[in-house]
Order: C-alpha cells, then structure tokens, then sequence
C-alpha cells in the first residue's frame, strides 16, 4: 500500500485500528468500522472465548487479525509496567500471540500483526532490551507478522534488525507532547473525550503525518507546537465510552476527504 504521507501524485491512504476482545463496549459494532483489528490475548483482559468471537467478526467483516498481547496484571488493565528480564517478556508476548495464532488457525485465519497493549506499548517504545523481547515473539509467530508501534521507536529499530515489516501508528483519540510522544493517561489532557476534535486530529495525522500538541507555544499562543508523526495506521480505543461513534464518524470523515482505507501498509525503518 502507498505511504499516506502524501507524495505528489499518490492516493492518500491509511488503515484504521481498534483494541477488541477486552471485555468492554460492543466489538460486534465496532469491528466492522475498521480494517485491522488488535485482539486481547487473556493477558491484561480478554480470553478464549472472547479472542473466538471476535477472530469470526472479523472474518465476517474482512478485518485483520492482529495480536494485542499485554502486561498479565488484569487489575490495572495491563497499564501498570512490570518489571520483568527480556526472556520472561518474550515468553509473556509469544504465549499470548500463539494463543490467538492456535484459535485463528482453526478458522482457517492468520495473526497479521502484533500491537503490544497499554504500559508494554511505551515501555518497548523506548526500552531497547524491551523492544527486541517483542519482535523476537513477534518473529516467532512468523518472518512476516507486522509490528506496530510509534515511528522512530525502539520497536521500528528491533523490527528493523529483525527483517520483520513495521506499522507506524498514530492515535486519533490521544493528545500529544512536543516530544512526540503521547500526553500520559494520568494527564487529564491526555485522552481527547471530544469526537469533533479526535476526528480532526486523525484527519490531519492522515494526510499531513503532523499532529498539534498541547504544549503551549514560546511566545504564550493557544496553540500548541506542530510536531510530526508519520503514520500508517490510526488507533481508536475500543474501551473509550463513544468509540464505536467516534469511529464510524472518523471513518466517513476520511472517506469523504479521499483518503482510502486499506490494512496497514508496511514502513521498513
């Protein structure tokens, strides 16, 4: 698929994510509004039944099946880092992808994708020891599962060394520091609860790959920095109260703007 990033003469295009199989909002409704879709793997919620279910919406739907395994600590929805050594998480990952890998395999379906969930998501972000733990159980699933995580991260550079094909993903519904990086949950700016304004950022992450930040400008205006944020796929939270709304209308709003979707297309680097 092209690179959404807009060169001369190039159609637009960009996948749309969602986080399923964790036990919250409606992944019947939700499913179908995207191309890909990242399924709990009973690590920080979710569970066989629940990976069952949602692996034949999918399949009814022509989403993409991704693995979305997590920190195994359900109390905090795996949000919470853990402390653990590179084997350990590896082992971690690698169990809870195959899990989805067997149940997939039965309906005659394959695990395109691997998006680590929550606190593992920025740890392996900016932890290279972390990250490698990730692609090695990503690779373990097969030479061409796809990883997903920020551009520039420590998850694109273990993709990288490892051969693996590597998905820059933004977020419709998160706000953003001047670093790039994503406003904490802690923060209370950090989740973006107004659709107009998610459906604006995600535009603008589609077909520019810049996003505002909420830092304040130097000289004292409203408006935040403008960083850049490359991205072939944009994220809405499917345990966010309004995601189902929030992505069928993020959904026609890009159609209308002439932005093709597609799943995600593959960014070596």
């Amino acid at each position: 698929m092209a690179d959404p990033l807009n060169k001369p003469g190039s159609r637009r295009t960009i996948d749309l994510n969602g986080d399923v199989g964790e036990g919250v909002g409606d992944d019947a409704a939700l499913i179908p509004l995207l191309t890909s879709a990242n399924l709990a793997c009973g690590g920080h919620a979710g569970g066989a039944q629940a990976m069952s279910e949602a692996i034949a919406c999918c399949l009814a739907s022509g989403v993409a099946i991704g693995a979305h395994p997590g920190y195994e600590d359900r109390e905090n929805f795996g949000r919470v880092a853990v402390a653990m050594s590179p084997a350990a998480l590896e082992a971690m990952v690698l169990r809870q992808a195959a899990a989805l890998q067997e149940l997939a395999a039965k309906r005659g379906a394959a695990v395109a994708h691997l998006k680590p969930h929550g606190a593992l998501y920025h740890t392996a972000s900016i932890d290279a020891a972390a990250a490698g733990a990730v692609a090695e159980a990503a690779a373990r699933l097969g030479p061409r599962t796809a990883l997903v995580g920020p551009a520039g991260s420590e998850l694109a550079h273990a993709a990288q060394i490892r051969g693996l094909p590597f998905v820059r993903e933004a977020f419709a519904d998160r706000a953003y520091n001047a670093d790039g990086h994503l406003v904490p949950r802690s923060d209370p700016r950090g989740v973006i609860t107004d659709n107009a304004h998610a459906i604006a950022q995600g535009l603008r992450l589609a077909s520019a790959g810049e996003v505002q930040t909420v830092d304040r400008a130097i000289d004292g205006a409203a408006e935040g920095a403008v960083v850049r944020v490359p991205c072939d796929t944009l994220c809405v939270h499917g345990d966010h109260p309004g995601a189902i709304a929030l992505a069928a209308q993020l959904r026609a709003a890009l159609i209308h703007a002439g932005v093709e979707l597609h799943t995600a297309g593959v960014h070596r680097g």
